[in-house]
């Protein structure tokens, strides 16, 4: 089965129905293939061909969905672009994909525009809402209404998506991803959560793989997805009231943001049940204050752009351990091993490992890396992690967040979940700087809640009271907000330059 296949197989198992929800208006599923054949015919007569990529880089809107399943019709590869990167990283994208057209709107036009002067060889653009001129094509008038549709031959082992990673360690990876690699993964995480037909909020960036996942899979349970240009609060419970939303997935900010919102006492929340959670690690604290005022499950999860995305989550009726993200789904096995690639004991730390039909078969242009991390048909996360007794996922930390202070193990997500359950704690990121004395320091970065005044002594004191003298952070530094990329996850690279650049001149207050 292939993409396009998801939206074939809905019209046949479900009828026509309003598919997409945008604003006043509303998609069939009909309509949306309709719009999505005429526009693979339209790149096709650009020249489009087979194996090409294609860029699409916009808000939220149907015409996202619509490029996505057009592309595919065309044989082309989809490559989805948060449209909040800056142009440097635009060009590199575009520079390294190759891309022989990039459909974007106006809302990013000037952004896109620049990252394309100094392409050597220039994509054709297509813009959704602006009159076609000598620069650019109308998304729409490149359209064509033909008899019946075009047919590219592909098998499902064919490359669907390349999605371009954040880049914090260097220029963005292209994760390739196969039909098959997304399709098993909708199918089988659709199954393991016993997804339900209604309607859900499409709030994730559908450039994100997250975002295209849960998409997907309302394509195979016949939903009506409720689409957002971006994450507003206030909107959401309008949503949640208006169509009766059980469920819908999110990320911990906007889980946050739900929480924090002051008038959600002013819209009826009863008939939301379960909401899932993934993308970043949940606080859990956040957790349990949500569960506590909203009465619905958060079933949090675990997943990674090589792993298409999903790998682990809770079930509505199965036992929510806190701090978990659950058990692997249907088709995924996980192991956790040591640097030897050695399996641990249950309970132990390692890395963990991924296996399945979701598995990346790796880097667009980049076999070196593609090695690195698929080994024997294993997928390498570089995150630390454990297993209990029950077979449940524990998420320890990145690799790569690790601190290591005076020849320790320090795992930055333990201290995380101490400062979040702090009274005057609005969001918590820890993290490590450079230390001529003992290697690195560990530093507690803290958002505070409005209208409270605690001091950097009194959370050091806190978490002393919690976690050993080695665990507890030498410095708390205050901050406005916490950096992050466009679905909400914390840019800790950055973050460890903002501490060092704080605390380089502060006297240490643990002794």
């Amino acid at each position: 089965m292939k993409l396009k296949d998801l939206l074939d197989q809905n019209i046949i198992e479900f009828g026509e129905y309003p598919l997409l929800l945008f604003k006043n208006k509303a998609y069939t599923n009909v309509e949306t293939r309709q719009y999505a054949d005429q526009l693979a015919a339209g790149l096709c007569d650009l020249g489009i061909e087979k194996g090409d990529r294609v860029i699409v880089c916009m808000p939220n809107c149907p015409e996202v969905l619509i490029s996505y399943q057009g592309i595919t019709r065309a044989g082309a590869i989809i490559v989805p672009v948060m449209f909040t990167l800056h142009p440097k990283e635009l060009y590199y994208i575009a520079l390294n994909s190759g891309a022989k057209a990039i459909i974007t709107s106006t809302f990013v036009l000037p952004n896109v525009e620049k990252a394309l002067e100094e392409l050597p060889v220039k994509p054709q653009l297509l813009v959704t809402d602006k009159p076609t001129d000598e620069k650019w094509k109308n998304f729409y008038d490149v359209m064509v209404k033909r008899d019946r549709p075009i047919s590219i031959e592909g098998t499902s082992e064919d490359t669907a998506v390349i999605l371009y990673t954040s880049g914090t360690t260097g220029n963005p990876k292209g994760v390739q991803l196969t039909h098959k690699n997304l399709v098993s993964n909708a199918e089988n995480s659709a199954k393991h959560n016993e997804r339900e037909r209604g309607t859900t909020l499409g709030v994730l960036p559908l450039a994100h793989v997250y975002g295209l996942t849960v998409s997907n899979i309302c394509f195979l349970t016949g939903s009506s997805i409720v689409v957002f240009s971006k994450f507003n609060v206030e909107e959401v419970f309008q949503a949640i009231e208006k169509y009766h939303v059980k469920g819908f997935s999110a990320v911990p900010a906007m889980i946050h943001a739900m929480l924090a919102y002051p008038g959600a006492d002013n819209y009826d929340t009863s008939s939301l049940e379960t909401v899932s959670s993934g993308s970043a690690p949940l606080p859990v604290a956040l957790l349990h204050a949500f569960v506590h005022k909203f009465g619905a499950k958060v079933l949090e999860g675990y997943g990674l752009s090589e792993a298409a995305p999903i790998v682990t989550a809770h079930r509505k009726n199965m036992e929510i351990k806190p701090g978990s993200v659950g058990i692997p789904i249907p088709g995924v096995e996980i192991k956790i091993v040591d640097e030897n690639g050695q399996e641990v004991p249950t309970g132990e730390v390692g890395e963990l490992i991924v296996r399945g039909d979701n598995v990346t078969p790796g880097y667009y242009q980049n076999s070196e890396e593609s090695m690195r991390v698929l080994q024997n048909s294993w997928l390498h996360t570089g995150d630390m992690a454990r297993v209990d007794e029950d077979g449940y996922l524990y998420i320890v930390d990145r690799k790569k967040d690790l601190i290591i202070r005076g020849g320790f193990n320090l795992y930055p997500r333990d201290v995380e979940e101490i400062l979040n359950a702090h009274e005057s704690v609005m969001e918590v990121a820890v993290v490590g700087i450079p230390d001529e004395r003992m290697g690195e320091e560990m530093v507690a970065c803290v958002v505070k809640k409005t209208g409270t005044d605690v001091t950097e002594e009194e959370l050091i004191r806190y978490c002393r009271e919690h976690l050993a003298k080695n665990k507890t952070p030498r410095h708390i530094v205050f901050l406005e907000s916490l950096p992050r990329n466009g679905v909400g996850k914390i840019l800790k690279t950055s973050l460890r330059k903002t501490a060092a650049d704080l605390v380089i001149q502060l006297p240490s207050n643990l002794t």
